[in-house]
């Protein structure tokens, strides 16, 4: 019970960052009249989250001065929550439209710091328990990811509708302190199959530990749909909450309706897709969801069509969320299947790096491709086709994944 209490805060923690400068910034940005090109390109940001395993090595080689008489993940994990936090402070009383570029650099800032929280969080949460209760885990960090997300998106909305940007942000600062709780309350895992690296070699052997495990070609099997499972949605997230409110729909009406409903609808598939994976294993549990965010994505491309209904915008926007909680646990247990204990934290970094880096370097481009359509066929089948068009993206991976499911290569 403790280590779920701990690793759903931590999965708060690590949520909060990355929802606040991903979606939530673009929607302070759409609100003040940035461009959509300009807002696509802020999704670079995050990259930080998918070249996490440059610098991986340090977590696993080196503990924090001073913070390691608590542990030696944990010394990681409480340094990068104060750096987040100090970082949200400075960017709220930064004023984007006065200063875009040290915005950026300031929301760059949060975004490396919650990337070195995440290495450390990872490596945390597996060298907690065996494989066997890592499903249990990954659904309390999904849990509490999207508590975050609630906290992070619908009420930040609502709040900064009342009360500005401003404010809003410091209060995610001192949010922070939920990860804080969740890093002390339990005592770390002594991992002894860690290997102490040198820098040279610690990129290296992690990599060929990974290949001699799975052979050349299983291991590049594995990885390219690592690299294209979550493709959809990571295009499609920036230009999300711009087109809400292209819509017409108001701070308020996004936060209490869409964001409140996406966090409910997802937190559901989240358990659900943890039944699915004992169920039905994980091979099958990442099919499933695949279908499930091609058919939620093509929803989107209908309401397009449509005239502001908060009501069928929910019910398209739950169906949606539902899809990304049975993904996001079924790929958590997936990629936790994959890495060695010998090499956690940048084998498991390594591996959500190849998830992330496609979709980020693409969505970058979300802003240009939307206004493309719109120009091209009108603003609401040039959104259609944006949504048409994210949702093709699907197609490349449930290729291989059916193939993979033919192919015993790996057991559940």
């Amino acid at each position: 019970m403790l280590k779920n209490l701990s690793i759903g805060s931590l999965g708060f923690s690590s949520g909060l960052p990355y929802i606040l400068i991903f979606s939530t910034l673009g929607v302070w940005l759409a609100d003040i009249g940035i461009d959509l090109s300009m807002i696509g390109f802020f999704a670079w940001i995050v990259l930080t989250y998918s070249l996490k395993f440059l610098w991986a090595p340090l977590i696993d080689n080196f503990s924090v001065p001073f913070l390691n008489r608590l542990g030696y993940r944990k010394s990681w994990i409480l340094l990068s929550q104060i750096l987040i936090a100090l970082c949200l402070l400075l960017l709220s009383f930064t004023n984007p439209l006065d200063n875009l570029q040290f915005f950026a650099f300031i929301a760059f800032l949060v975004a490396f710091s919650g990337s070195i929280q995440d290495i450390a969080i990872d490596a945390f949460r597996i060298e907690m328990a065996e494989l066997s209760q890592q499903g249990n885990l990954a659904a309390s960090y999904q849990f509490g990811y999207r508590i975050a997300i609630l906290i992070s998106s619908s009420f930040a909305l609502i709040f900064a509708s009342d009360f500005g940007w401003s404010l809003t942000y410091q209060l995610m600062a001192l949010l922070m302190l939920v990860g804080v709780g969740g890093a002390l309350i339990q005592p770390e895992q002594l991992n002894t199959s860690l290997k102490k690296l040198t820098l040279k070699n610690s990129i290296i052997e992690p990599l060929k530990d990974f290949l001699s495990r799975f052979g050349i070609f299983l291991a590049s099997f594995l990885l390219l749909i690592v690299a294209t499972y979550r493709l959809t949605d990571i295009v499609m997230g920036p230009m999300a909450s711009p087109f809400y409110l292209e819509k017409g729909y108001t701070l308020k009406e996004i936060g209490y309706v869409v964001k409140v409903v996406a966090v409910l609808a997802s937190i559901l598939g989240f358990f659900l897709g943890g039944i699915l994976v004992k169920k039905i294993g994980i091979k099958y549990t990442l099919i499933a969801g695949s279908l499930l965010v091609l058919v939620t994505n093509l929803l989107f491309s209908i309401i397009a069509l449509y005239d502001k209904d908060l009501y069928l915008l929910g019910l398209v926007v739950g169906a949606d969320s539902l899809a990304a909680g049975v993904v996001g646990t079924a790929n958590i247990t997936f990629l936790t299947s994959l890495v060695s204990k010998q090499y956690t934290a940048v084998q498991y970094a390594l591996l959500t790096s190849f998830m992330m880096l496609p979709g980020k370097l693409f969505s970058g481009f979300s802003g240009v491709i939307a206004n493309y359509f719109k120009i091209e066929y009108g603003t609401d089948y040039g959104w259609m086709a944006f949504f048409i068009f994210t949702s093709l993206l699907t197609i490349p991976c449930l290729i291989l994944l059916l193939f993979y499911a033919r192919h015993s290569f790996q057991d559940d």
